[in-house]
């Protein structure tokens, strides 16, 4: 019966709206108003298309969750969510769901691993309350635990890096990275509300994608050479924060130019940071 039912809501994301078989699935599945409801009628009907979208949601993660085993073979691809589909009951044809094919894979991890991510940070948080871990070395200990989340996937990573450089997947690639960042430097202890806080995020965004990148081409024994690579950027990020958080000759332009960058990626990506 799940299967019939996701089905029949993948052919009425497909099928043209004219189409008489649309309109039979949209019947089913679409709690659009018509005239002469009353209130309680309305409200049912919101319910259920809530209830709707919420089972449709918890499809798509189950089968992009199932998908994560063929990357490594198959790449962040539709052919490694049609054998995920499988896996968890559902016919391989369902890919059609996934509009952005690769980009949904990927979107999946990122999101999926931010919030493993959160999870690390709070027990990173609980297991130095008494004597809080410097800054610096809570950032590191935080993007050394979410790198080592791509590293099962590290030979599918430049894959991964280009697909969500495209347009259409830059919005989601970007909330990720904004709302990991903010998530460690709020974790770290920061709570700051003037310009340093853009600084921080800035900082701690660059040295990611820094080590991102230098991670997918070592090779050397557990990527050690990449975690000192990551430890070294650090510092520098430390040192270079330091420098324009002081210097009368930082002008107020530039911050303002700063703020307002963020302020606006913050609102275009829907994202709350306000903690």
């Amino acid at each position: 019966m799940e299967n019939m039912s996701l089905i029949a809501l993948f052919i009425s994301r497909t099928r043209p709206k004219s189409s008489p078989l649309w309109t039979t699935v949209a019947y089913r599945f679409s709690s659009t108003e018509s005239s002469g409801t009353t209130e309680g009628e309305k409200i049912q009907q919101q319910e259920q298309k809530n209830s709707h979208g919420s089972y449709e949601e918890d499809i798509r993660s189950k089968i992009l969750s199932a998908s994560l085993p063929y990357v490594p073979q198959l790449g962040w691809s539709k052919d490694a969510i049609s054998k995920g589909a499988e896996d968890v009951g559902y016919p391989g044809v369902v890919h059609g769901m996934f509009s952005r094919g690769g980009g949904d894979l990927v979107h999946y991890f990122q999101t999926s691993s931010n919030m493993q991510l959160v999870e690390v940070l709070k027990q990173l948080h609980d297991m130095h309350k008494d004597e809080p871990l410097p800054p610096g070395d809570f950032a590191e200990k935080a993007i050394q635990a979410r790198l080592k989340m791509i590293i099962p996937y590290i030979s599918k990573w430049p894959q991964a890096i280009a697909i969500m450089s495209l347009p259409p997947n830059v919005p989601n690639a970007l909330a990720a990275l904004l709302t990991m960042v903010d998530d460690i430097c709020y974790y770290a202890g920061d709570r700051s509300v003037d310009f340093n806080w853009y600084l921080r995020r800035i900082g701690i965004a660059g040295v990611y994608k820094a080590s991102e990148l230098y991670m997918i081409q070592d090779k050397s024994k557990e990527f050690q050479d990449t975690w000192n690579f990551l430890n070294r950027r650090l510092v520098e990020a430390v040192q270079l924060h330091d420098i324009i958080s002081k210097s009368e000759g930082t002008s107020q332009a530039a911050k303002d130019t700063i703020q307002s960058v963020f302020i606006t990626a913050r609102n275009i990506l829907g994202l709350n940071w306000n903690r």
